[in-house]
């Protein structure tokens, strides 16, 4: 195998695929980065198993040269190494020489590497999935579903499916929802899928999705998605991002979500967020997060964080309104903050339905997101 290529389109690609790469893998073979060149283009392929990921880099991008190919081939290459390699060589152009024993020679302006590479047909096959059943989401929602829940999920393995993010589709509509136990992220969203007969509920790996947001960009073109029994394939015009998915029944949570409340708050986000990111900081030095919100006379709301060592801070926030009881509540000023950040610079409805019980926030007018937080007991 013989080619030269723009370094620029090589490093893009190989970022792209390290994303799946990882040094714990029980298959030696899969620390590396498969190459295989033809006459269609080069593509490159890293995985770990449970994420797959295929950059293809085509001969020509918008009339400009990228590949120039002298002889097909494929081998695979240590991708750290490699990786690493690509980052410094000191030219725009690079040519990967493959020749016998898979000995890969990588040049560029003055600088000379020789690689030891491995047989690629030794490499293991990408899953086979059927692209009949596809449906497209544009790039950008993709983003915004992952942003606004995966941040949610679980870190402990002790529940393995709350670990991802439980995406489900009914009557053209899909959402994401994920909970720690603690809290929730309810991420909703129409879309176009022809047919009101498909309906799926999968869990994707928290972790997948975090990669698969960083490879994604913030436009409109179409992702297209498809799910089998164990994978999800996310496909875009150069990429395949491959996941499995996590085992089992993901817990009903509709019914964690109040469908009352006794008191109902409204609020500017932004105000909210940085009274509550003032009060965490002496709830961070006492390490148990907690900020209490109490509601004062004339709407307004007192937030405050009391750390015996270090000290205590309060401070009003003036409500927009308030209607109900009043009410003292505590909570984890992280996972506010988390919530806060992803509704953004926008007015809140916060819906509390007792001092012990999970509260609700979401958009004032927006129904297609909601955060869900369990109060923290401070007696």
């Amino acid at each position: 195998m013989k080619f030269i290529i723009q370094r620029d389109y090589l490093l893009r690609s190989v970022q792209d695929v390290m994303k799946a790469v990882s040094s714990r893998t029980t298959i030696p073979i899969l620390t590396g980065i498969k190459i295989v060149a033809n006459e269609n283009g080069v593509t490159l392929t890293g995985s770990d198993s449970d994420i797959s990921i295929e950059s293809f880099i085509p001969l020509e991008h918008e009339d400009l040269e990228v590949v120039e190919l002298v002889k097909s081939g494929s081998v695979v290459l240590q991708a750290r190494v490699f990786s690493e390699i690509v980052k410094k060589l000191p030219k725009e152009s690079v040519e990967i020489d493959v020749q016998n024993h898979f000995l890969t020679i990588i040049r560029s302006g003055k600088a000379e590497f020789n690689l030891n590479g491995l047989d690629a047909e030794e490499y293991p096959l990408l899953p086979q999935i059927e692209e009949n059943d596809a449906f497209q989401v544009p790039s950008d929602l993709v983003k915004q579903l992952i942003r606004h829940t995966v941040f949610a999920v679980s870190t402990s393995e002790t529940r393995p499916l709350l670990t991802g993010v439980n995406l489900k589709i009914e009557n053209n509509e899909l959402t994401c929802i994920a909970t720690d136990s603690h809290r929730l992220a309810l991420r909703k969203a129409r879309i176009d899928l022809n047919t009101t007969d498909v309906s799926y509920n999968i869990v994707i790996p928290g972790k997948s999705l975090n990669e698969l947001n960083k490879i994604l960009d913030d436009s409109n073109d179409l992702v297209d998605i498809v799910i089998t029994e164990n994978q999800v394939l996310f496909k875009t015009k150069h990429i395949l991002f491959f996941s499995r998915l996590l085992e089992g029944s993901y817990p009903d949570t509709s019914r964690l979500i109040p469908e009352e409340s006794n008191t109902e708050m409204k609020v500017s986000a932004k105000e909210f967020l940085q009274a509550i990111d003032r009060a965490s900081l002496l709830a961070r030095e006492d390490r148990n997060n907690v900020v209490k919100l109490t509601i004062l006379e004339g709407g307004v709301i007192e937030i405050s964080s009391n750390s015996p060592e270090i000290g205590k801070v309060i401070e009003e926030v003036q409500s927009q309104s308030i209607s109900g009881e009043d009410l003292k509540i505590s909570f984890s000023s992280k996972y506010m903050l988390d919530a806060l950040k992803v509704l953004g610079e926008t007015d809140i409805n916060i819906n509390f339905t007792g001092a012990m019980r999970p509260f609700v926030i979401r958009p004032l007018h927006d129904d297609s997101m909601l955060q869900l937080i369990l109060p923290v007991r401070t007696y």
